[in-house]
């Protein structure tokens, strides 16, 4: 026996057969009259079975000779890098992000964005160069593709960010809705100009020149990500929640819903909004807000305590507390700031003692610009005695001003029956998800920036992208945790687990996975996975690293 390669014309197309056949000769025929049968067509069958099938074969008189074929016949190359993308692929399943996207290559290069801003942030083009190493095509089913490629799948994602977050959100809340949400706005300056959403704004990212988009995250009270969403960068906060509101009350079909924003987020306005749909809300009030309702005998400084204390005013309940840790830290703070201004005017001192020439005014002046810069003019006296400058604190004034050191106030319609006064506490505190979400995507792992798009498309499906790995990037946080590894370095071990192109002399080989070492099995087994022992061959037509 053995295996044959036909090529059959039709037409002009060429049509190629792989079949197991036999010689034979019939009785009494010259030996010079041998015949052929086929004994199986093997065209459809796997590639690797095929050349085990010549191998076994071809040493079919002599089988102890197989074991030295690994020196000899058996070539084993490096191939693509799998770990990553595997453990990034079951994930994406898991949460139903691989179903919910579908399977078109332009779903398919949306995914393989999600997993590169995961394994190495980066343009584009960077993607398709990190495609390159690793095995994207052949887990994901990817054909070949290009950054232009990419760029399209983005108005591919754009199209229907609004459909991928409805059926996630649903995915997620199957058994109900969740009646907390969580709402957040933040700023991403740009190093460019030509962003459809450029505009000037109050800069969180204290980059002063640099225009900016802004950008707000709605979450459920678990942290989780629903839905993002861009603005110009000259919106104010207060200027966004209107399409949260009718987010939650149209799209996600929301029922007894607390929003719960940030201090000055929740405004009269906005809060009005909330109402007309039945919403409550849950929110910080500022310090000069503070201030008034203190004017007003609403409630008295007193209340401000460690321990919670509620006060209502018509429909409205007050949580409030002091934090001593936080007061202690803005008292340090303070002192700090006072001994740096106390340096400088030992400094400037000593110089008005040694250069007489030199004006004590220039000197004073110099003083009393930098105590404004640092903030602290309100409680400190700094005048000239002589050629010297005397600083010290107004007791006074300082009082005054750290009265309310540690102080906040939260502000909300909630019921009673419905939520206690700790309960609405650790709510509020739940807000700090949003931001270490924030955190992440901004300038963390998964840098959001430099922004390498201009269209209003292209940015809002970018940063839609970046939602959509912080949303895996959780659930890989939360395997990993328990082994002391962050997701960056738990990501960056997994690429290092290779394929092997295994192929047996001039026939085709096949991709193997070998098996992973310990250190690389323990983080897979956290998340529950098992890496392949194979990999498919590329999408057809070939995908060409």
């Amino acid at each position: 026996m053995y295996i044959d390669k036909i090529k059959v014309k039709t037409g002009k197309k060429v049509h190629v057969q792989i079949l197991l056949r036999e010689s034979f000769r019939e009785p009494g025929a010259p030996r010079s009259q041998v015949k052929h049968r086929t004994l199986l067509n093997l065209t459809h069958h796997d590639p690797k079975d095929i050349a085990a099938i010549k191998l076994a074969l071809k040493h079919k008189n002599d089988l102890a000779k197989l074991k030295s074929l690994a020196k000899t016949e058996i070539k084993i190359t490096q191939g693509l890098s799998v770990g990553a993308v595997w453990a990034l692929w079951c994930v994406a399943q898991r949460v139903g992000l691989v179903s919910v996207l579908g399977g078109s290559q332009e779903a398919r290069r949306v995914l393989w964005q999600v997993f590169a801003r995961l394994i190495n942030q980066g343009s584009r083009l960077s993607a398709v160069r990190l495609a390159g190493e690793h095995a994207a095509c052949e887990i994901l089913g990817l054909s070949s593709f290009d950054e232009n490629d990419l760029y399209d799948s983005l108005d591919w994602l754009d199209a229907r960010q609004a459909k991928i977050e409805d059926a996630l959100y649903q995915r997620r809340n199957s058994d109900g809705a969740p009646q907390l949400f969580l709402y957040d706005v933040t700023s991403s300056y740009l190093e460019g100009t030509e962003n459809e959403y450029a505009a000037w704004g109050y800069n969180r990212d204290k980059k002063k020149g640099k225009l900016q988009i802004v950008v707000g995250l709605l979450s459920d009270g678990s942290g989780n990500p629903l839905s993002i969403e861009v603005f110009e960068g000259n919106t104010q906060d207060t200027q966004t929640v209107c399409s949260q509101v009718r987010k939650l009350a149209e799209r996600f079909g929301a029922g007894a819903v607390t929003l719960v924003g940030d201090r000055g987020m929740l405004k009269t306005a906005q809060i009005a909004e909330l109402s007309e749909e039945s919403f409550h809300y849950l929110t910080a009030i500022t310090k000069p807000q503070i201030e008034s309702l203190l004017k007003k005998g609403v409630f008295q400084l007193g209340l401000f305590e460690e321990k919670l204390c509620e006060v209502r005013d018509g429909g409205v309940r007050y949580i409030l507390r002091r934090n001593p840790a936080r007061a202690a830290e803005i008292a340090m703070n303070r002192a700090d700031k006072f001994r740096s201004l106390a340096s400088l005017v030992l400094k400037k001192n000593d110089y008005l003692a040694l250069h007489l020439r030199a004006d004590i005014k220039v000197a004073l002046r110099d003083v009393l610009a930098y105590a404004k810069k640092l903030r602290i003019s309100d409680w400190v006296l700094i005048e000239a005695d002589g050629r010297a400058i005397k600083v010290e604190q107004d007791a006074v004034s300082l009082a005054q001003v750290s009265r309310l050191d540690g102080c906040y106030a939260l502000k909300t319609d909630v019921p009673t029956q419905a939520a206690d006064a700790a309960t609405l506490h650790t709510r509020y505190k739940d807000l700090a998800q949003v931001e270490q979400a924030f955190r992440e995507m901004k300038t963390g792992h998964l840098e959001v920036r430099p922004v390498y798009v201009r269209t209003a498309a292209h940015t809002r499906a970018h940063v839609f992208i970046v939602m959509l790995a912080y949303l895996l990037r959780r659930e890989l946080d939360a395997a990993w945790r328990k082994l002391n590894l962050t997701v960056e370095e738990g990501l960056s071990q997994l690429s290092s687990l290779c394929s092997e192109e295994i192929s047996f002399g001039d026939s085709s080989g096949y991709l193997s996975v070998p098996i992973p070492r310990e250190s690389l099995a323990r983080l897979f087994t956290a998340l529950s996975i098992t890496p392949p022992p194979s990999l498919p061959p590329p999408y057809s037509p070939p995908c060409s690293h």
